[in-house]
This record gives structure tokens, C-alpha cells and sequence, in this order.
């Protein structure tokens, strides 16, 4: 049975495990949407595994691992989306209001568990943990995948189904492939009944 935790300093080792020698993809450790391109570009690999660390240590929570069998199969990332600066700079994803809100914007699962539902599982989680912390907005940034498939390293945002089938509802397109979507949370049960409500 699959379980979800948020990342905390004594599960540290478990991202690690899940992310191995190259952070998840090309050194990243989840730290493109934190930092500009000069910062990544400098610091892929051990520096942003540092930074990482640091965030765990400081008990930000800057994430979901999910398990299966007690061994990490998956990650989410979820935070308030003031903590990633690429996403507010973002020509594509700007906010499309100022309304606080947290952000959804990376999902990791391990090849041999991917097509299993851990990232719906992770997506749904988050929702519930973000509205734990007080959120009423959540976002996500999915890729479009209506007319052909794409490669996992493309979609690690998710895609446009899998919000949509949690309750997300599109509510800027400002790119073809690339939709802001969001899921507003009741302030009474905790969670909305779906999509979102202006």
C-alpha cells in the first residue's frame, strides 16, 4: 500500500535513495524552480544538493516522498509559490492574480514504478497537505498532452489530465501546451469538491 510523507530531516536519506548520483535529472535536486538560470547553471549537482539539504534541515517540508513497501518511490514538490522565484518571473507563468497560493510544480517516480498511479497519488496528497498549512489556493503548471505523447522528462510537471482528473480547473492558458490550473480549498471541509472556484 502506498504511502505519503512530507520530507523531513530523518527522511533525508530516502530522497537520496529515490534521486541517486544525478539528483533526479542532471543534478537538479528539485532546485531549477528556486533559482535563476545563472544560479542552476552554477550549482547543478553538489551545490544544489546542498541547498536542498539545507531546506530540508531548516524544516521547510519543500515536498511529498511517497513509499511503497517502506522504500521511496516518488516525489512531489509543493511549497507556497512565493518560495519558486521561476515561476513568479515566468512570462508563461506569472500569477494571474494576488491571491496567495501554493504551486505543484515537479513530480520524480522511479522508472519501475511510473503508469502505477503514485504521481496522481502524490497529486492528490499535495492538495491535502498544502490545505494542512492553511492554503485556499493550489496551482499547477501541467503539459499538454492532448494529441500525441510525450517523454516522462517532458511532463515532469504533469499533465493537463491528471490535474484535471484530481479537480484542477484551467485558469490561464497563456502558451499553447503550458496551462495554469488550480484547485481552490473549502475554508469549512479543507478541500474543494473540484476545480476551481473564483
Amino acid at each position: 500500500m502506498l504511502e505519503i510523507h512530507p520530507l523531513t530531516p530523518e527522511r533525508w536519506d530516502d530522497l537520496v535513495g529515490l534521486f541517486g548520483e544525478r539528483g533526479a535529472v542532471g543534478g537538479c535536486w528539485c532546485m531549477w524552480w528556486r533559482t535563476t538560470s545563472a544560479e542552476f547553471a552554477r550549482s547543478a549537482g553538489a551545490a544544489n544538493r546542498r541547498a536542498m539539504r539545507t531546506l530540508v534541515g531548516a524544516e521547510r517540508e519543500p515536498g511529498l516522498l511517497a513509499y511503497l513497501d517502506e522504500r521511496p518511490v516518488g516525489w512531489c514538490s509543493v511549497a507556497p509559490r512565493a518560495e519558486f522565484g521561476r515561476v513568479e518571473r515566468s512570462r508563461v507563468l506569472r500569477p494571474v492574480d494576488d491571491r496567495p497560493a501554493w504551486s505543484i510544480v515537479c513530480f520524480y517516480i522511479d522508472r519501475r514504478h511510473r503508469g502505477r498511479g503514485v504521481a496522481m497519488a502524490l497529486l492528490r496528497a499535495a492538495v491535502a497537505h498544502a490545505a494542512s498549512r492553511g492554503a485556499m489556493i493550489v496551482e499547477g503548471y501541467p503539459v499538454e498532452t492532448v494529441g500525441g505523447r510525450r517523454d516522462s522528462g517532458a511532463v515532469f510537471t504533469g499533465t493537463t489530465a491528471m490535474f484535471a482528473a484530481a479537480g484542477f480547473g484551467e485558469v490561464a492558458r497563456r502558451s499553447p501546451d503550458r496551462p495554469i490550473m488550480r484547485y481552490a480549498i473549502d475554508a469549512e471541509s479543507g478541500l474543494a469538491p473540484g476545480g476551481p472556484r473564483e
